[in-house]
């Protein structure tokens, strides 16, 4: 087993931008990752199996949930905080951030936000602690960039509402406790229900032979005739925009995310350039190394500074939909570049479970599809810019 032998990058000086807050709590994730994901996350990807062992550190580092208020279990940070949490995690895997950032982003923050006191209390405590776990249901067979086509229904049958649909490609859902849904009434506006595991006609089977994020948990949500409690239903937002503003939650933490992943593969890199050898010198010596070395240090400086000026308008409440696609498009897409160009660095080396290259690679190919597409990202800034939309 290697030691993680990880350093940040910091070229520009950013951490003189944050705040101790913020060092803190990234500093803590570091630590974790460094502790308790890299000495075993090689051996889940190849494996295929999500490290539940993992759920409580998550929890105990205040991974889930970090922004959510402390009276419903949270640690009230801001923003940013929650960004670097993301980062760090990401660092270690893609699949693990997706853990958390989907309890946080698209579980946690649902229920605070458009839910009742009673859920909230219910709930929010529970999945803080990692005592619960839960998942999204927005994507379904044949509505994946075109949510608002769902088919996924509900009924109001008097004391309770029959649910039947079916979502796919869900983070978390063989093992979660709770799905957030989304699904239309009678009259074909969406709303979000909370669907609680045991309930009747509600199963959750696992996705198998994937290449990419093969330590993350990945199923689907059946839904056959299954009775709701009215009281599960979230009032506080109807329609495509209430399922969009958690995915904005979500895009964000995965353009922090990405940079982890990014920096990952430029340290690991780096690390192998200098040692490794040939015509007598360290690679690292040679032109064409330090140009995609150079390369790499530039786009992920480029992309901090976007993420960190993404992080603080989202705290003065000014971010806009469209800009948080944009980061995330960009940091996806500079992390899936240095990951590819990291690899070539290490020549045959790179595509080991040895070095973490190459499962961040793959993991990689999944995060620039999900959340939005690479291709609708860009149609939502082109949407933005022109006023015209193109989808």
């Amino acid at each position: 087993m290697k030691p993680d032998l990880f350093q940040a990058l910091d070229y520009y000086n950013l951490d003189e931008l944050l705040t101790d807050e913020h060092k803190m709590v990234r500093d803590a994730t570091r630590e974790f990752v460094k502790r308790e994901v890299s000495p075993i996350i090689e051996q889940a990807a190849q494996d295929a199996k999500f490290p539940d062992q993992l759920i409580k550190g998550l929890a105990d580092i205040g991974a889930f949930g970090p922004y959510i208020p402390e009276e419903y279990g949270g640690a009230g940070l801001d923003q940013i905080s929650y960004g670097l949490i993301m980062q760090e995690i990401e660092r270690g895997d893609s699949g693990i951030r997706s853990t958390a950032s989907v309890q946080s982003s698209l579980v946690m923050y649902p229920i605070f936000k458009y839910g009742t006191e009673e859920q909230k209390k219910k709930f929010l405590p529970k999945l803080a602690s990692g005592e619960m776990i839960g998942c999204f249901g927005l994507t379904e067979p044949d509505h994946g960039s075109n949510p608002g086509g769902m088919t996924t229904n509900f009924k109001d049958k008097g004391d309770h509402y029959l649910l039947n649909g079916a979502k796919m490609w869900i983070s978390n859902s063989p093992f979660a406790d709770i799905a957030i849904v989304w699904a239309k009434n009678e009259e074909g506006r969406i709303h979000g229900l909370i669907v609680e595991r045991g309930m009747e006609g509600f199963t959750t089977p696992e996705t198998h032979n994937k290449w990419s994020l093969r330590a993350s948990a990945t199923g689907e949500l059946i839904f056959d005739n299954v009775n709701v409690p009215k009281e599960n239903l979230m009032p506080g937002k109807s329609g495509l925009g209430a399922p969009l503003g958690c995915l904005d939650s979500a895009r964000y933490g995965i353009a922090w995310g990405a940079i982890g992943a990014a920096m990952d593969c430029y340290d690991t890199a780096l690390r192998y350039a200098k040692e490794r050898e040939q015509f007598g010198v360290p690679i690292a010596a040679k032109q064409l190394q330090q140009k995609k070395l150079a390369e790499m240090v530039t786009e992920i400086t480029k992309a901090q500074l976007m993420a960190w000026r993404l992080g603080t308008l989202r705290n003065e409440g000014k971010a806009t939909s469209a800009q948080i696609s944009m980061a995330k498009r960009n940091n996806v897409e500079m992390a899936i570049k240095i990951a590819r160009e990291a690899r070539q660095v290490l020549g045959g080396m790179g595509i080991t479970g040895e070095y973490s290259i190459m499962r961040h690679m793959m993991n990689l190919e999944s995060v620039i599809t999900y959340e939005g597409t690479h291709d609708i990202h860009l149609l939502i800034t082109g949407l933005d810019i022109t006023g015209h939309a193109a989808f």
